[in-house]
């Protein structure tokens, strides 16, 4: 299947207006300021299930997240090609835990797992996977966590997959960290909300160690965060694209980096 995709596409970019698209891409892609490249990039992968719909309506849902999924595939390699360092994709929050039906939550949590291992099994990649894991199912939690450790050693780029993720939760359990870490070494409350700085509390961020996103795209039209990196995303740049996210293409990625490559980066002051 994948081969005939692949022929497929070849062709589509034998039409005239494959290209043109072919010709357009190559121009953004030269023409880009590679000094100028956000270290960590982060997305949300929106409107699969739209997609679905719109494209699949004879189908499960499940064809959408299939589609995503191949497609967040495709946008790690995008990153790696340029260098970027860093990139987060959030495929799974913990409203879509409670809002989704039995029916259509397991077949999305299977997508997202195989996804993950996907992902490892470059062999290139670091994964790392961010949220409550605590909420998943014991199996996919356990798998997900091996296809983690197995990636730890690899210095490539670095892969934050956001699974069961909330800004709300992530800041909780920054919070209950650092207590726990600090009552461990005899602090008392008191002396703790004395010295309390910003910098411990990013120290037990999900994302700690790492690089704040210097760039958030979101598709599918909606221009919010939904919580997303509440705490890291203070001074990123945002790009929102119309696309549906299986929709999105390597050109729409293209743009991103040039439009943040054109903004005056100000941080607040």
């Amino acid at each position: 299947m994948a081969g005939m995709e692949r022929f497929s596409e070849a062709i589509d970019r034998l039409h005239p207006s494959g290209l043109l698209y072919s010709t357009y891409e190559s121009r953004l892609s030269a023409e880009l300021d590679r000094s100028n490249l956000p270290q960590h990039i982060a997305v949300l992968a929106d409107g699969n299930r739209r997609w679905a719909r719109m494209n699949a309506p004879d189908q499960p849902l499940v064809a959408g997240y299939r589609a995503g999924a191949g497609k967040l595939e495709d946008f790690c390699g995008w990153c790696d090609e340029v260098g970027i360092k860093v990139i987060t994709l959030w495929v799974l929050s913990t409203e879509n835990l409670s809002r989704a039906g039995d029916d259509e939550l397991q077949p999305l949590l299977d997508v997202i797992q195989q996804l993950v291992l996907d992902l490892a099994a470059k062999g290139t990649w670091r994964v790392q996977i961010v949220g409550d894991r605590a909420l998943l199912p014991q199996a996919m939690s356990d798998a997900l966590s091996e296809a983690q450790e197995r990636t730890s050693t690899i210095q490539g780029m670095h892969i934050n997959v956001a699974v069961a993720y909330g800004g709300r939760h992530e800041l909780r359990d920054a919070v209950r960290s650092l207590l726990q870490a600090e009552a461990e070494k005899g602090t008392q409350l008191a002396e703790l909300a004395e010295r309390l700085e910003i910098d411990d509390i990013s120290n037990h961020l999900y994302t700690k160690g790492q690089p704040d996103p210097d760039l958030i795209i979101r598709t599918s039209g909606e221009q919010r965060l939904s919580g997303f990196l509440i705490w890291q995303s203070a001074h990123s740049e945002f790009y929102f694209c119309e696309a549906l996210w299986p929709d999105f293409r390597r050109v729409d990625f293209l743009r991103a980096l040039r439009s943040f490559a054109q903004r005056e980066r100000r941080y607040g002051k």
